[in-house]
């Protein structure tokens, strides 16, 4: 008998300490016959420790308190356990488990231009979409929970989560971003369409420092599509904007003042932006000398890397030390332990860079066009070239709110608009500009095109000059003073000023289509202008046409109608129904009115949002609004083709994008937290 029990005891002890094995390296090219998680490619702690029978042992970068002591303001680390949530997300990695270490090589345009893909490397969100970019997965959030009408979301976060300064996460940092930055008007003059729901600003019900509950006074079930892909991130560190903000604390303005600034709002303004858009410079850019007595460099972050230097150069990165993901051995996230940003505005010298291998991964700005030299050049470059489907169409469209009334008089003319569109060789376009790998499209509003959409997909792409000049003649454009070219009706010359950046659209597109608008005897130029002077002159309402990709898919347009009405698109985007726009706020007090259509649209896609997705309804909604566009010409669609997507070969754990889009926030649901350098590179 003592024999027996002895020897089951044994048993026991060696079952339990199996079970509470180290975690095995498990990849998605190995799965070590781990069963899958609840979600693709990541699991909780405690759903990994089941699954795999381990006892997950967690380890850190080897640099993490050098990393640590170059971020301004933090204090010196407490142990790894106490850094990470009591439950991290456990991230698969696709190849193989990664090693510390390295600096990431970016390339962008400049300061806010052309930056979103190298912000994507190190976003995050309450949720995102996985690589098949049709499921979305828990992110900062551990979980979620919709009502039955979809006018309440609930959602946990992780337990123990911290800022990158070591402080708690919680709720409260969610209600402070929509009480106090998202709906504050000296903040954000306007709220942002995904703050609102039905027109009405979203509520925050805190349960608990964990559960919040988002409340809607109409259903939007495409909210979780919108912080699956958005930049804007819906918390911001109460602990710390909040010092500074007059509706939270008495002497916020004061202490602002102590540290150089008129009061609260213009700190908060220095760290966080009068706007949702988080690659905004930091007070280290803004004025370098005043943020050595400042209390942080740049606010706190859940990124996986956050800024120590900002110039007008470039920016550096370090890790965030108190990052919550871990790999399925335990090493916490992010592999990689710097980052560098450098700024080429210069479309040549950027491609030269990549080239020379000087970059680790670039997609932004990257057109078609360039696609045969960084072809040609990947073997001697040591990286790899993607060419993938894109999201957004390259499309026009004529400034119908114009500050000269003849010319605003012609551009809301649905015939001009037509005439145009009529004029473009979208077929020779397509050989010519994209090697013949795209396909000619109207723009629909919706992209991809949705099969409710899809009987609108050529409408007004034929090539008809003969057409389109008789439709030019019908509105009075005749050539009054023998010059060659077309005048406006009123007699006045007109010559149509393209101009574009390669950031938005390749410069051949424009070119040729500055031809054929030529060909039917109206005057063009093209000129090149970089990010910043485009959105400068697009801002400005100086812009005679607006030249940039345009498109939404179904699930994002769900959650954000920002591109379905005026001035349908943000600073980054066309916006060329400024006019409209400012008559829709002053609720006719100033601006201009908008045509019926317009105001149709508004309500369709209004009523698109709350509908259930899928659904007949939505469909029947959804074909109206992609017919409107297809009638109105507002946006001049021209060829979805093709870009390239580059990767230098020694940034390992890379897989196959599904597309080059920005609508899905780039990299985002390629977990660029799993990525890592290769030591020998």
């Amino acid at each position: 008998m003592t024999r027996t029990f002895m020897t089951t005891t044994a048993m026991l002890l060696l079952a339990t300490t199996a079970a509470r094995a180290a975690c095995p390296a498990m990849t998605m090219a190995d799965d070590q016959g781990i069963a899958p998680g609840a979600f693709p490619q990541q699991y909780d702690l405690a759903e990994y420790e089941a699954a795999a029978g381990c006892e997950m042992a967690f380890s850190e970068n080897p640099e993490i308190a050098d990393l640590n002591g170059a971020i301004q303001g933090n204090p010196d680390l407490p142990p790894l356990a106490e850094r990470l949530p009591e439950e991290p997300l456990v991230v698969v990695p696709y190849e193989a488990v990664g090693t510390y270490g390295g600096t990431f090589d970016a390339l962008s345009n400049a300061t806010e231009a052309g930056t979103s893909d190298f912000l994507s490397v190190r976003h995050v969100n309450l949720v995102r979409y996985s690589d098949d970019l049709a499921t979305i997965v828990p992110n900062v959030a551990k979980s979620w929970e919709w009502n039955d009408d979809f006018t309440e979301l609930t959602v946990t976060l992780r337990k123990g989560h911290k800022w990158s300064d070591g402080a708690p996460f919680t709720s409260e940092d969610v209600r402070f971003y929509f009480e106090n930055l998202a709906l504050d008007p000296n903040i954000i003059e306007k709220p942002k369409d995904y703050v609102l729901a039905g027109g009405e600003p979203i509520e925050v019900e805190i349960v608990d420092d964990q559960t919040f509950t988002l409340k809607l006074a109409a259903p939007k079930p495409g909210l979780l599509a919108h912080f699956a892909t958005s930049y804007a991130q819906p918390f911001q560190p109460a602990h710390f904007l909040g010092l500074y903000h007059p509706a939270l604390a008495d002497d916020a303005d004061a202490k602002a003042q102590e540290l150089g600034y008129e009061n609260g709002y213009a700190l908060i303004n220095a760290y966080y932006g009068a706007s949702d858009w988080t690659d905004t410079p930091t007070p280290m850019l803004r004025d370098p000398a005043q943020a050595e007595g400042l209390p942080y460099g740049t606010q706190p972050t859940l990124e996986s890397h956050i800024y120590i230097t900002d110039t007008t150069e470039g920016r550096k990165l370090v890790a965030n030390p108190y990052f919550f993901q871990v790999d399925t051995t335990g090493q916490q996230l992010p592999y990689i332990s710097r980052q560098d940003e450098l700024y080429k505005n210069d479309n040549e010298v950027r491609i030269l860079a990549l080239v020379n291998g000087e970059v680790d991964y670039k997609s932004q700005s990257l057109q078609l066009p360039s696609a045969p030299i960084l072809l040609e050049n990947q073997e001697k470059g040591g990286y790899t070239i993607q060419l993938k489907p894109t999201i957004a169409l390259p499309s026009f469209s004529f400034n119908v709110t114009s500050p000269d009334e003849t010319k605003r008089a012609l551009f809301n003319d649905v015939a001009f608009r037509e005439a145009m569109s009529l004029a473009i060789n979208r077929d020779e376009l397509n050989e010519i500009a994209f090697f013949g790998l795209g396909t000619p499209q109207t723009y629909l509003g919706f992209s991809p095109v949705p099969d409710f959409a899809a009987e609108f997909v050529d409408a007004g792409t034929g090539y008809d000059p003969d057409t389109a000049m008789v439709a030019l003649d019908g509105l009075g454009m005749v050539d009054a003073d023998g010059d060659g070219f077309r005048d406006l009706p009123n007699g006045e010359k007109i010559t149509l000023n393209l101009q574009f950046t390669t950031q938005g659209i390749g410069g051949e597109v424009v070119e040729l289509v500055a031809q054929y608008w030529s060909d039917v005897g109206v005057a063009t130029t093209v000129k090149e202008v970089t990010p910043d002077e485009y959105r400068a002159a697009q801002s400005a309402n100086e812009l005679d046409v607006q030249i940039w990709q345009q498109g939404t898919p179904v699930a994002i347009a769900l959650g954000s109608s920002e591109r379905f009405v005026p001035p349908y698109g943000s600073y980054f985007d066309h916006r060329v129904g400024m006019g409209w726009a400012e008559w829709i706020d002053s609720e006719g007090a100033s601006g201009i009115e908008p045509p019926q259509y317009a105001m149709d649209m508004i309500a369709d896609i209004d009523a698109f949002q709350q509908a259930v997705p899928g659904s007949a309804e939505a469909a029947e909604i959804g074909k109206r609004i992609a017919k409107n566009f297809a009638d109105s010409y507002l946006f001049i669609g021209t060829v979805n083709a093709p870009a390239p997507i580059y990767v230098r070969n020694g940034l390992k754990n890379v897989p196959e994008f599904q597309t080059w889009s920005y609508e899905y926030y780039r990299t985002y649901p390629y977990r660029p937290t799993q990525w890592f350098l290769a030591e020998d590179n």
